[in-house]
């Protein structure tokens, strides 16, 4: 083998070698980028689920107290009276809605004849409801609000039996108010401080001496 031969040998041998060098330094460079990176992007999970805790923490603190209170008022009503214990940081909370909360069965494929299938899904399915446009309920007395309470106020509404639906012949206010006596009234109250908002379901007995409509 001639000088030049070996000499073209082995440059390229060191042309190989310095080629495995800089790929292998490019992939070590590579997998430290792609480590710091992970690691990177795990400090920032962490970060997010440590506020995030943070925030609900702090959602949950702020969450608006109430004590409600359903008392008998006359042979056809009860009233609802809802107070704002707290916290006081608050100060103020926006009342969105208080809504009756129907019993567990579904209703949503229910027929009733010709009946429209919106006055089915309007009826409240409970013992009590709003007395309907009254102290800002619906017309269906299924939810009153929006209503402004400060830290350490009332608000009363008042409330009447439910009654069976027009449809319901036969069935006269005394049996349909007969099928409810031990229910309890639910009512779910959403409520809103800024951009902050809170659902909050409550479970009342019913008065003492719940009232009973005549047939």
């Amino acid at each position: 083998m001639d000088y030049l031969a070996i000499t073209g040998t082995v440059a390229a041998g060191l042309s190989a070698v310095a080629a495995l060098g800089s790929w292998m330094a490019a992939h070590r460079a590579n997998k430290t980028s792609a480590q710091a990176q992970e690691t990177g992007e795990r400090a920032f999970q962490t970060a997010e689920a440590v506020a995030r805790i943070e925030r609900d923490r702090r959602h949950e603190e702020r969450r608006p107290q109430f004590e409600l209170r359903l008392e008998p008022r006359g042979p056809q009503h009860s009233m609802l009276n809802v107070h704002l214990l707290g916290p006081d940081e608050l100060g103020e909370v926006e009342i969105v809605s208080i809504r009756v909360d129907d019993d567990d069965k579904d209703r949503t494929g229910l027929i009733y004849g010709s009946t429209p299938r919106e006055d089915i899904l309007n009826h409240v399915w409970r013992p009590l409801r709003f007395t309907p446009r009254v102290d800002t309920a619906d017309a269906h007395g299924r939810a009153v609000g929006p209503e402004t309470l400060r830290v350490g106020r009332g608000r009363p509404f008042q409330m009447e039996p439910t009654r069976p639906g027009h449809w319901m012949t036969g069935t006269t206010a005394d049996q349909w108010q007969e099928g409810y006596r031990d229910h309890p009234v639910r009512l779910i109250i959403t409520c809103r401080v800024g951009y902050e908002e809170w659902v909050l379901p409550r479970h009342l007995p019913q008065p003492a001496l719940a009232p009973r409509l005549s047939a």
